[in-house]
């Protein structure tokens, strides 16, 4: 039997491109494909994935990120305050004075309300906090302990006092912090330890894992009026697990499995045209919140009497099972 040559060339061809493709791959994807073959990527994630270029060159270039935000302006008015801080504020305190800036805008809402043709003013910002993923090893590497921050601040450069030393403190700090009741918490120093963490919570690896989206190109640094579109999404299962992005050098990620929690995912459009994806989370028990929590402040309700809900900003990915394992 002679050999079709044409044929072979061509199928070498085909596995040489193969190979180039997987190597030209970030280990944190390669993890990902790995783990979770038929979970689709949100773009939260997907975006923090940049091959071709070191960790170093990674981590030194957003140093800027780290340290841009200032905590007030010129008036001493809050400015560029994370919105993380206001939606997983420890529950049982009550809202600093800069979280209070939030107070007149749509925050939370009811479960309710997520209805076709409600309206809401929000800002679906764009993630400017582009720190990227570092492969596990590399992050395992670097300390990441308060115990350590001298060491820290030595490897990135980072005088001890200045701004960018203190957003790293502060992000450390509330990684080592102890979690409310009902909470599972963990900070994912990597894409393939946030993956472990939520896999293990949910108790399977037939998961979806789903970001806010603006669907449309450019960005949104404004308030818009967002109408809820028809097609009203709710995901399986009781328990999530949220991760929410973190302020530091490289990608990390303050992950929580939260009992008592549905999520939602709803089509909106803005007054602009804009479409969003947007993830809400909804808290079913809210009993044990502090009372002058800013969420009831908004809503005018008390603790226990009706779920809470608030939307993702698009930094954010919650973890669900899928429908066939939930």
């Amino acid at each position: 039997m002679g050999f079709h040559l044409p044929l072979i060339f061509a199928l070498l061809s085909l596995a040489a491109v193969a190979l180039a493709n997987h190597a030209a791959q970030p280990a944190p994807q390669l993890y990902w494909n790995s783990v979770l073959p038929n979970t689709q990527m949100p773009r939260a994630i997907s975006e923090l994935l940049l091959p071709g270029s070191t960790n170093e060159e990674k981590s030194t270039n957003i140093m800027s990120a780290v340290g841009n935000g200032k905590p007030t302006d010129h008036k001493g008015k809050p400015e560029n305050i994370p919105l993380s801080n206001v939606l997983y504020n420890n529950v049982y305190d009550p809202p600093t004075d800069n979280q209070l800036h939030y107070k007149n805008i749509a925050i939370f809402f009811l479960e309710k309300d997520m209805r076709p043709g409600a309206t809401t003013n929000f800002q679906f910002a764009r993630n400017s906090n582009t720190a990227t993923f570092l492969p596990r090893e590399s992050a395992q590497s670097i300390p990441f302990s308060s115990n350590k921050l001298l060491e820290i601040f030595n490897h990135f450069s980072v005088k001890p006092t200045s701004v960018e030393a203190k957003t790293i403190k502060q992000t450390i700090e509330e990684c080592e912090a102890p979690g409310i009741k009902g909470e599972e918490k963990y900070c994912a120093t990597s894409l393939e330890s946030m993956v472990d963490f939520s896999t293990s919570k949910l108790r399977t690896r037939n998961v979806q894992a789903i970001s806010t989206e603006v669907l449309e190109k450019g960005a949104t640094m404004s308030m818009h009026k967002y109408t809820t579109m028809p097609g009203l999404n709710k995901l399986a299962g009781d328990k999530v697990v949220v991760c929410h992005k973190q302020n530091y050098p490289y990608a990390v990620f303050y992950c929580h499995a939260i009992k008592s929690t549905v999520a939602y995912v709803l089509s909106l459009k803005g007054d602009d045209g804009v479409k969003v994806k947007a993830v809400a989370i909804c808290h079913l028990d809210t009993s044990e919140w502090n009372p002058k929590h800013l969420a009831f402040q908004i809503l005018k309700v008390k603790p226990g009497k009706i779920p809470i809900c608030h939307f993702l900003p698009t930094d954010h990915i919650v973890w669900v099972p899928n429908h066939k394992s939930a």
